[in-house]
C-alpha cells in the first residue's frame, strides 16, 4: 500500500473483512484539503486496494473540476453483487467502517450497489448522513432514477461540439454501456437532436447507422434490462465494435480501460466523451490527441454526479428534499463551463485534455493544501 502514497495521498487507506459473509473491503481517503471525503462505494468479486485507490484519486480531481468542496475518496466491496447475501455483506463492510462513517467519508453510489443500498447503509448505521443516492421516498437524491450523470455527459459533448466546430444537431453518437449512464445518456442525447447509432451491453452491441428509436429502447430496457440489444431488433455487433463504428460522438460508457493505445488508432469519431472513469489508456489518450480527436476527460464529463452528490450532501439532515430542476440547471452550467476551459486551454498549451484538466484541479488542491499548512515550505509542494 506504500506504493500508492505520493505528494496527493491517500492520506488513510482502511483494509476491512468479515468472516461470516467473506466480504472483504477498503476505504480510500485520497485528498481532504478541500473538504471531508466524499466518493461512491462499487461492489465487485473482484475489486481491489489498487483499484479503489486510483479511483478515489479520480474523486479528488472530479471534485475539485467542478469546484466544489469535497475531498476525494472512494470504498469497494469485494463481494458478488448478485448474491443473495448482498445485503448481509454491505451491512457488515458498514459496520466495519463506523469508526470513518459518516465522520471521514459519506457513501455513495457506484458499480454493483443501487439507491436502496444505500438506504441499507442508512439503516445500518442509524444515520441519515451515511449515504447518499437514497430513493425519493426517503428523501433522497435518485442519481440513478434521474439519470444526473448520463445527462451531464450530453450536456458536455454539447459544449464540446461547438468548440470544435460540430453541430450536435444530427450527430451521429456511440454509447458504449446502457446502464445508469448509458440510458441517460442516450435520453439528453435525443432531446439535444443527435442520433444514436450503437448502445451496448453485456449482451452485445446494438446498431443502427440511421438511427435508434430511443425512446422505444429506453421502454424495453425497464423490462429487459442487458436483453435489450436482442430484444428492440435489428443488427447485433460483438461487444467492443461500439468503440470503432461510424459516429461522430463516442460515448465510453462502461468500465475502465477500454479503449487502448491501438483501438484509439481505429476510433472514427471526432469526439469522445469519457462518462466512465478512466476509459482510455494514458498512451490512447496521446493517439487521439495526434490524430485531432477531441476528448472530454472523464472527471469533466461524469461530473454531473458530483454535482448531484453535493446537493445530496446538503440535503442529508433536512427535512426538504433538493428541487431536480435545480440540481439538473447547476449541471449543465457547471459541465459546460468546464468542458469549454479544459479543451480551450489543452489547445492553448498544446497538451491532451486530460492534462489540461488535471492541471486545473491540481492547482485549485494545491493552493488548499497549501493555506492548511499541509505543504513543506523546503519543497513547495
Amino acid at each position: 500500500m506504500f506504493e500508492l502514497i505520493d505528494e496527493w495521498g491517500p492520506e488513510k487507506v482502511v483494509v476491512v473483512s468479515d468472516s461470516r459473509t467473506g466480504m472483504r473491503g477498503a476505504l480510500v481517503i485520497d485528498n481532504t484539503a478541500r473538504g471531508m471525503g466524499k466518493g461512491g462505494t462499487r461492489m465487485s468479486p473482484t475489486v481491489s486496494v489498487a483499484e479503489v485507490a486510483r479511483l478515489a484519486r479520480v474523486m479528488t480531481w472530479k471534485w475539485a473540476g467542478v469546484d466544489l468542496f469535497y475531498g476525494g475518496a472512494k470504498a469497494g466491496i469485494r463481494f458478488d453483487p448478485a448474491s443473495p447475501d448482498k445485503e448481509a455483506a454491505l451491512r457488515a463492510f458498514v459496520r466495519r467502517l463506523s469508526n470513518e462513517v459518516p465522520r471521514e467519508y459519506v457513501l455513495g453510489l457506484d458499480m454493483g450497489l443501487t439507491e436502496r443500498d444505500a438506504a441499507i447503509v442508512q439503516d445500518e448505521l442509524g444515520d441519515r448522513g451515511a449515504a447518499v443516492g437514497t430513493p425519493a421516498e426517503l428523501g433522497g437524491v435518485p442519481y440513478d432514477e434521474l439519470g444526473v450523470t448520463g445527462f451531464g455527459v450530453a450536456e458536455t459533448a454539447c459544449a464540446a461540439s461547438a468548440v470544435i466546430g460540430v453541430s450536435l444537431a444530427g450527430a451521429r453518437v456511440s454509447i458504449q454501456g446502457f446502464g445508469a449512464v448509458g440510458w441517460a445518456a442516450a435520453k439528453r442525447f435525443a432531446e439535444l437532436g443527435a442520433s444514436v447509432v450503437a448502445v451496448s451491453t453485456v449482451e452485445g452491441v446494438l446498431h443502427d447507422p440511421s438511427g435508434l428509436d430511443v425512446a422505444r429502447l429506453l421502454e424495453l430496457r425497464a423490462v429487459d434490462g442487458d436483453a435489450v440489444v436482442r430484444s428492440y431488433g435489428g443488427s447485433v455487433l460483438a461487444p467492443g465494435e461500439e468503440l470503432l463504428v461510424d459516429a461522430e460522438v463516442l460515448v465510453p460508457a462502461a468500465v475502465q480501460d477500454v479503449l487502448s493505445e491501438e483501438l484509439a488508432g481505429q476510433v472514427k469519431a471526432r469526439l469522445v466523451v469519457e462518462g466512465a472513469n478512466l476509459p482510455t489508456t494514458p498512451a490512447a489518450q496521446r493517439v487521439l490527441a495526434e490524430r485531432g480527436i477531441a476528448v472530454v476527460p472523464d472527471f469533466v464529463a461524469n461530473a454531473g454526479g458530483v454535482v448531484a452528490a453535493g446537493f445530496a450532501m446538503d440535503a442529508r439532515y433536512s427535512a426538504f428534499r433538493p428541487e431536480p430542476a435545480e440540481i439538473f440547471a447547476t449541471i449543465s452550467a457547471k459541465l459546460r463551463a468546464n468542458t469549454e476551459l479544459v479543451l480551450v486551454e489543452a489547445a492553448r498549451q498544446r497538451c491532451t485534455t486530460h492534462v489540461a484538466a488535471r492541471e486545473l484541479a491540481q492547482g485549485r488542491v494545491r493552493t488548499a493544501m497549501e493555506l492548511r499548512g499541509r505543504l513543506s515550505r523546503r519543497t513547495g509542494g
